[in-house]
């Protein structure tokens, strides 16, 4: 008897796939023909968190998000915060039963703005990602996705129709850092960034800053570069600080004084809103306004304790901030 091969067309890899045979990611498998996920309706975390730590600063600031991963990634990053979700297969992590009509219930009843599939990567948990979402816009839930945006163009081109916000994570700017760090490849992350801005999701992207890896000057200024002529000035770029993790214990954490040449650099760029994370008493943790600098929102840590923005618009001067407010 012939064995059926099938490939998976979900993301840039293309895996093909023998009986019985896993995905890359480790939760996508060939059982006699026919592709099937591992983790549809079974995440291994689940969290209430205010937005802010997605993070995303210009959408719906000072709401919860009702946020869910499973196990497995399609990247494997050296340096991967969650790597006991994302490079885990899911019979080796404690799952949850929360299809998407048990997940809206929970979100509705924690009184959460927004669902977020997050943590892991819900490219890998796409049909979970999918369905929920479409559930969640029909009961006035927000969907926000917090990814590497590794995915092909029609998966995605479908999801996009029931995602609010991204954050997506733009891990550098060359493919030979992708290849290293990450095993993955470039050109599609920058791709589907377009696609999600173009398609009306609102985009905020974060740059881990990782120490001799992508924190030299000419880094921050071609990333910069690609920003501002590919997107424009307003998308919002978030520099975060690296903390020693999973393969990469042996580099220490990033120095303050790095994000802050990363942050100077980015708005002598001409972009906007511009960020630092992981250093929650940086002048980079707020928000000013690009027509005259004034403090619009300040922020400790995930808290906002102050917010000049009115009718998305800045109190003081009334020029538009980009984002979704209301």
């Amino acid at each position: 008897m012939k064995t059926s091969v099938v490939q998976c067309e979900l993301c840039p890899r293309k895996c093909i796939l023998k009986n019985g045979d896993r995905g890359n990611c480790g939760v996508r498998i060939n059982l006699d023909g026919k592709l099937q996920t591992l983790v549809y309706g079974n995440p291994a975390a689940v969290h209430i968190d205010p937005i802010e730590k997605k993070p995303l600063y210009h959408f719906h600031p000072s709401t919860l998000a009702f946020s869910i991963a499973t196990a497995g990634c399609n990247l494997h990053c050296k340096y991967c915060q969650n790597w006991q979700l994302s490079q885990r297969r899911p019979e080796e992590t404690s799952n949850y039963d929360l299809p998407p009509n048990k997940l809206m219930d929970q979100a509705l009843k924690a009184k959460c703005k927004s669902i977020a599939y997050t943590y892991s990567d819900p490219v890998v948990f796409y049909e979970y990602t999918y369905d929920s979402a479409k559930l969640a816009k029909e009961n006035n839930i927000l969907n926000v996705m917090v990814t590497a945006g590794y995915i092909q163009e029609k998966p995605l081109l479908d999801l996009c129709k029931y995602i609010d916000a991204a954050n997506i994570d733009l891990k550098g700017i060359t493919e030979e850092f992708y290849q290293k760090m990450s095993a993955a490849t470039l050109a599609p992350v920058l791709n589907a960034i377009k696609i999600m801005i173009d398609q009306g999701v609102w985009v905020e992207l974060t740059n881990l800053v990782v120490p001799t890896w992508n924190d030299k000057k000419s880094d921050f200024q071609k990333l910069c570069d690609w920003i501002s002529e590919n997107l424009g000035p307003d998308v919002p770029l978030h520099f975060s600080k690296f903390w020693p993790q999973h393969q990469l214990k042996n580099l220490p954490p990033t120095p303050v004084e790095t994000l802050s040449i990363a942050w100077d650099i980015a708005k002598k760029t001409g972009l906007n809103h511009v960020y630092v994370g992981n250093v929650p008493n940086h002048p980079g943790n707020s928000t000013y306004c690009p027509n005259d600098s004034r403090l619009l929102i300040k922020r400790q840590g995930y808290t906002i304790i102050e917010n000049n923005i009115i009718d998305g618009k800045c109190k003081f001067c009334k020029t538009k901030i980009a984002g979704r407010w209301t």
